[in-house]
């Protein structure tokens, strides 16, 4: 392992560590930033649009697999 490659490894190292002890010092704000999911007020409109996303994800793994 050349010397750059080791002072990149330990900054990344550095910097996670850094990151996990700010996290571990707030847990509040962590659990509080997402927001609540929306609830469901029609199942005609939960079934239309989980038939848009598979749609979707049919359309893009037919592009994926053309490349």
């Amino acid at each position: 392992m050349t010397k750059k490659m080791a002072a990149a490894a330990s900054a990344v190292i550095a910097y996670m560590q850094e990151e996990n002890a700010a996290i571990q010092l707030q847990p509040e704000a962590a659990a509080v930033s997402a927001p609540p999911p929306p609830a469901l007020t029609s199942f005609w409109g939960a079934s239309g649009r989980q038939s848009q996303m598979q749609l979707r994800n049919l359309m893009q793994l037919r592009a994926v697999n053309r490349i």
